[in-house]
């Protein structure tokens, strides 16, 4: 008897906005940059402590470079490979060295009132699954293209995406997943904020 195929359901970040789920070792993620220019901060937490998480600094040491590539691994904050990148369709520019924009960050750049940030989306995304924490990791920044030019310092570039493209990740441990549309529409990475999807099988 053939075993019945499970359909695999596609979630929405909506824009400007976070989305949080939960995976089991060897399950893959997908995250579609859907319109082809959209920022997806994107975080990971042990589901055994949410004081164990995917961090950037301990991954760039291991894999020898600034930006994975599939094949490589995704260090927690503990040296525990959390996830690994298996696929990615774009051209492959993330960015891993950006913090997650924040009111103060607005503040800073002369924003008066509200503006949505993606710590405030780390926040309510985790509440959703019952999950707090006092810690906002450097995120790994999919699809952001923040270049560094010897002359002329850091650049925010426009994504190099197009629409559909993808990267995809396995989970190396039971773990929750974090994502934010990036809100930011003040810098040239992402200038007309949009919604973004994933899928986990």
């Amino acid at each position: 008897m053939t075993p019945k195929r499970t359909k695999t359901v596609t979630e929405t970040i909506p824009a400007r906005s976070g989305a949080a789920a939960k995976m089991k070792k060897g399950q893959t993620l997908k995250v579609i940059n859907t319109h082809g220019t959209q920022i997806v901060d994107f975080w990971a937490f042990s589901s055994k402590s949410i004081r164990e998480f995917m961090s950037m600094e301990h991954t760039r040491p291991i894999i020898g470079k600034l930006t994975p590539v599939p094949g490589d691994p995704l260090l927690t904050n503990r040296r525990n490979v959390i996830l690994k990148i298996v696929r990615d369709t774009s051209p492959g520019v993330h960015d891993t060295t950006i913090a997650a924009c924040c009111p103060v960050r607005y503040k800073q750049m002369g924003v008066k009132g509200h503006h949505a940030s993606c710590q405030e989306n780390l926040f309510a995304a985790l509440k959703s699954v019952r999950r707090t924490t006092a810690d906002v990791p450097s995120p790994f920044n999919l699809f952001q293209n923040s270049q560094y030019h010897p002359k002329r310092g850091l650049e925010f570039k426009p994504s190099v995406c197009k629409p559909g493209d993808y990267i995809s990740l396995k989970a190396e441990m039971d773990c929750i997943v974090v994502f934010s549309a990036c809100p930011q529409d003040l810098l040239g990475v992402n200038s007309n904020p949009t919604e973004a999807h994933y899928q986990i099988r």
